[in-house]
This record gives structure tokens, C-alpha cells and sequence, in this order.
């Protein structure tokens, strides 16, 4: 029963989330409805692509101005509904960058609560819906997690290109915590022999089923080079709860992509290890987190969203230029109109 109410719990302020938005509207970015956020820009134009049934896109030219766009998927891929019983097409925490001509968006299927989960990749060579070459072609699975198998889970992938070209994922949401696997040069499959790595992890009781979340509450791996340090943000604690949400993000560094990634305390994320970026506020946002990082017009920019103190905790967009202070560490100043 416990665990029932906690999905039921976790699951209401998604659905509130998810009433449809008609392609075309526009929203102020901190009205924007969104949940996992990650930015691109394409031309004159930020692309933000979000967890939503399709995947959820909005575009903007002023990072103000969010108009909301047609859905990647019209229908939920097949390979991911034989994979993920119960999938519908509400797909999770999309990656997206632009690699060899083309976009690679990485994304998530899930069982919630359960590590029966998949990441895919499609393509596309532009986001401009309006374009004749505007078409995504999905690539399939990627990664596959199995309950009673696996202790990780196969959900908020992020494509990281180390300096030497190696293209890696990161992924990863509680269980054993947050991993990084080593791809093959079309970022379409693991690279054999495989390369793994633990990166991130909290203490998780080990008591509660291998089948089942529990705590060790992270997730949301996002990995951002700048100078000699790789940069790993990850979200804590718990989202999805609307006004009981407590997410907050918190990051390490390392010379190598691999890790080990350390916070300011040198304490290894493997271990618990992480400095807080930025965490809720009460009176403004009850839980803020599963961010991204994106660097246009010489600015570094975090892209996250929260859980709105002044709208029953509805999940918004909020964007806001980083700032590096005298160690190069990031430092966010949230504003809270």
C-alpha cells in the first residue's frame, strides 16, 4: 500500500502536467509547462525538447517566448511497447545534440516506480518543422535495463563527447545509482568490448526489492565540459510531488570524463559526494532539478525546471546563466520574479 500511494502521489502532479497544449501556443518562459528540460539552438532559434507523450518541443528566438510545437513522435514507437509493457507513448527526459550533420535525440521509456526502462535515439538533420528535410527517424534501442538483472535503470540518458571524440552516455536513475557506458562511433549502440563506470550513487536500503525504486535518490545525470573539468550535475531526492517536491541539483568535477567526479569537499559522487547548485525555496519554487547545460552567444546557460509555489506545484521552465566563481565552480542566482 505504501509504495502504491507514493506512485498514485507521484503520478497526480504529472497528469496535471499533461492536459494538451495545442502546437502554436505561446508561453513566458517561467509559464512554460515543462518537465525535464534540454536546450539547442538550431539558426536563430533555442529548441527545448521535455518529457511529454512524443516528446514535448518548444521553440523560442529570445529565450522568453516559448512556442509550444509538434511532438517528435505521432505514434509511440513500436519497439518501445513490446519492450516496456504498459508504455503509451509518454516519453521520458529527451537529450539532444548535434553530432556528423545530424540531431541525435536521446530518450527515455519507463514502468514508473520500476526499472523496466529503455533508452532510444531518432535523428533528424534539422528542427525546423517547416523545413522539407524535417523528419525524425527513429534509430530503436539503445540500452535495456530488466528488473531482477539489472541494478540500474535505463532512463535520463545524456550524450557526453570527451575531448579525444569518444562518444559516451550517462544515464541513470536510483538503484545502484548513475552509470556511463562507452558508445560506438554511430552513437546508435554500445561500443564493444563494452566500457562501464559507476559515477554517481546515495545509499539505498538493501532490504527494499531489486524491482523496486526505494531510496538512493539519484538521477538526472547531465555532464558539461568547460577548460580541463567535466562537470557532473545530477538531481536529489524527489520530484514529481508537486508542492511535496524537495529536488535539487548538485554537482562534482573530474579531469576525465570516467570520473572519479569530486565535490568541493573532494567526497566522491560515487559516495554520496555532491556540492548543491541550486534547491528550493518555499515561497517561490517547492523542488527545482533534472537540469542541462547549453552554451550560446558566449554564455553558459542552466535549463531546469520547478515546481511552482504560486501554482499548486505545477512544474515550469526556468533558465538562467551560469556564473563561475574564482575555483571554477558553477553558481547559479536564481530570480525569483
Amino acid at each position: 500500500m505504501k509504495l502504491k500511494a507514493v506512485i498514485l502521489l507521484c503520478i497526480f502532479p504529472l497528469v496535471l502536467q499533461a492536459q494538451p497544449v495545442p502546437a502554436g501556443t505561446v508561453f513566458l518562459t517561467r509559464n512554460t509547462p515543462v518537465h525535464d528540460p534540454v536546450i539547442i539552438k538550431e539558426k536563430d532559434t533555442y529548441y527545448v525538447f521535455c518529457t511529454g507523450f512524443g516528446i514535448t518541443v518548444f521553440s523560442s528566438r529570445d529565450l522568453q517566448h516559448w512556442r509550444k510545437e509538434k511532438s517528435v513522435f505521432v505514434q509511440p514507437p513500436e519497439w518501445a511497447m513490446k519492450a516496456v509493457p504498459g508504455f503509451k507513448g509518454h516519453i521520458w527526459a529527451p537529450d539532444i545534440s548535434f553530432h556528423n550533420g545530424r540531431y541525435y535525440l536521446y530518450y527515455a521509456v519507463s514502468a514508473f516506480g520500476k526499472n523496466t526502462s529503455c533508452i532510444g535515439v531518432a535523428v533528424n538533420t534539422t528542427l525546423d518543422n517547416t523545413s522539407p528535410d524535417y523528419k525524425w527517424e527513429d534509430k530503436g534501442k539503445v540500452i535495456q535495463s530488466v528488473p531482477g538483472r539489472d541494478m540500474w535503470n535505463a532512463i535520463d540518458p545524456n550524450l557526453i563527447v570527451d575531448s579525444s571524440k569518444t562518444p559516451w552516455l550517462a544515464f541513470g536513475s536510483f538503484w545502484d545509482g548513475i552509470k556511463l557506458v562507452k558508445l560506438a562511433d554511430d552513437l546508435l549502440s554500445v561500443a564493444t568490448p563494452e566500457e562501464w563506470y559507476s559515477i554517481a550513487k546515495r545509499p539505498r536500503d538493501i532490504t527494499i526489492p531489486d524491482t523496486v525504486a526505494g531510496d538512493g535518490a539519484v538521477e538526472a545525470p547531465f555532464i558539461f565540459q568547460k577548460g580541463k573539468y567535466y562537470y557532473l550535475f545530477v538531481s536529489w531526492d524527489y520530484c514529481c510531488r508537486g508542492e511535496k517536491s524537495n529536488y535539487k541539483v548538485v554537482v562534482g568535477r573530474s579531469e576525465k570524463v570516467q570520473g572519479p567526479y569530486l565535490d568541493k569537499q573532494n567526497i566522491p559522487m560515487e559516495l554520496n559526494g555532491g556540492t548543491i547548485v541550486v534547491q528550493g525555496k518555499s515561497t517561490e519554487w517547492y523542488g527545482v532539478g533534472h537540469n542541462a547545460v547549453y552554451t550560446a552567444e558566449g554564455k553558459d546557460y542552466f535549463i531546469y525546471h520547478g515546481y511552482d509555489a504560486h501554482d499548486q506545484g505545477r512544474s515550469k521552465l526556468l533558465l538562467e546563466e551560469i556564473k563561475w566563481d574564482k575555483d571554477c565552480w558553477p553558481i547559479i542566482l536564481p530570480q525569483n520574479d
